[in-house]
């Protein structure tokens, strides 16, 4: 090396400090980051990221109360990580919840303080925009006060295809139905080869981007997700947060961004997850330093662990993700970790920071700044267990954790 020139660690520590005061880095900087940079200066770095993007309330970390509500398990796309989806002629495991039923589950859901649904189910072969249209409707009549987060570009795609529409039209008709805005579902891996690999009857990853900013152009906002642990690269995870900036610096559309890790039970892919621990974390600090244009970093101990959740908060994440009223489709493959409103409370104070209940779209309803003053007979729950299928219908038994 030339006496005069600097070295990696040097050339490292000056690409932490810029991207640490909101300076912009490239993916060839965030991949070397990625790979390459001490675990604590990378977590430093991030933290200090999200304390100067929240100056003030720098001290809150926020959590939602919702519920996903699984209308169908029925799929055509059968992708190889997913242990939920029945295919369409499997008539013994697929399943469709009648409209009774999911009305039911909302108005549990705001009986137990939720103020979201996660509207998630297959690619059913019958249900073009008319079926979404007929159930966001009933649900904003019968409660007004929900908000609906649901389904994703890939949904989009397939339902605008059934009824012989273009993506734009659907986005129109559901939104006008009642939709607020969009999940990141679907979005797994966005460069082309791994998806091919997982999701090989889906849309690409170029389309569904393109079908997202769509809706962002149609005032229909969403958050970003990426499935780690498949077998991807390094490179691929870095090329997928650059797809998502591309995006962003066009329409500013996307709230959140999302990382969550691969479960390899019940499912074809199989193996195991190949995403570490350290490689969560520091796929979480480097998304908080790249994704400099993406309001909302979170953390997600459903498929992590609730410690993993917890860390997040020390490298980037603001936002500890939701107290689930139900959820069925990574808890197929596995996914095992469970949390109540109390738990989730004491994880973030653990953490060091203040609590706070948020809206969807990230106001803050509750702050939990006194802790004597946190409920104390908490019912809201993690999850409401399916149990028996009959006639084609889920018959979910309710089953309340005491958080006491």
């Amino acid at each position: 090396m030339p006496e005069n020139a600097e070295s990696p660690d040097s050339n490292r520590a000056a690409v932490l400090a810029r991207a640490a005061e909101g300076g912009r880095i490239t993916p060839e900087e965030a991949l070397d980051l990625y790979r390459h940079a001490p675990l604590h200066a990378l977590g430093a770095a991030a933290d200090a990221a999200r304390r100067r993007r929240y100056a003030g309330i720098e001290h809150i970390a926020t959590y939602i109360i919702e519920r996903n509500i699984n209308y169908t398990n029925v799929c055509v796309t059968a992708c190889k990580f997913c242990a939920f989806y029945a295919a369409p002629k499997d008539t013994a495991k697929g399943w469709t919840r009648d409209l009774d039923d999911i009305l039911r589950r909302c108005a549990e859901t705001v009986e137990l303080g939720g103020t979201q649904i996660m509207f998630q189910g297959g690619h059913h072969p019958d249900y073009g925009v008319e079926y979404y249209e007929e159930h966001f409707s009933a649900i904003k009549k019968a409660f007004p006060q929900l908000v609906i987060h649901s389904l994703g570009a890939s949904e989009v795609d397939h339902m605008a295809r059934i009824s012989g529409v273009t993506p734009e039209e659907a986005i129109r008709r559901i939104h006008a139905a009642g939709l607020d805005s969009f999940a990141g579902a679907g979005a797994e891996l966005l460069p082309a080869r791994p998806r091919k690999v997982i999701a090989p009857l889906k849309e690409s990853g170029e389309r569904w981007l393109e079908i997202m900013e769509t809706a962002h152009r149609l005032g229909v906002e969403s958050t970003s997700t990426m499935l780690m642990g498949t077998g991807e690269t390094n490179a691929e995870r870095i090329e997928h947060l650059r797809m998502i900036r591309d995006v962003q610096d066009r329409t500013g559309g996307f709230r959140a961004f999302i990382p969550y890790t691969y479960q390899p039970e019940n499912n074809h892919l199989k193996g195991r997850t190949q995403a570490t621990l350290f490689e969560y974390l520091r796929i979480i600090a480097v998304a908080r330093l790249f994704l400099d244009n993406v309001a909302h970093i979170q953390g997600s101990w459903l498929t992590t662990g609730k410690e993993a959740g917890q860390l997040s908060l020390h490298y980037g994440a603001d936002d500890l993700g939701s107290v689930m009223l139900e959820e069925n489709v990574v808890s197929s493959a596995g996914a095992r970790h469970r949390s109540n409103r109390l738990e989730l409370l004491h994880l973030i104070r653990a953490a060091g920071r203040v609590p706070a209940q948020r809206a969807t779209t990230y106001e803050h309803l509750v702050v939990h700044d006194d802790p004597a003053n946190d409920p104390t007979d908490d019912h809201v729950v993690s999850h409401l267990s399916s149990t028996a299928i009959e006639g084609g219908t889920a018959h979910p038994e309710l089953k309340l954790v005491d958080a006491g």
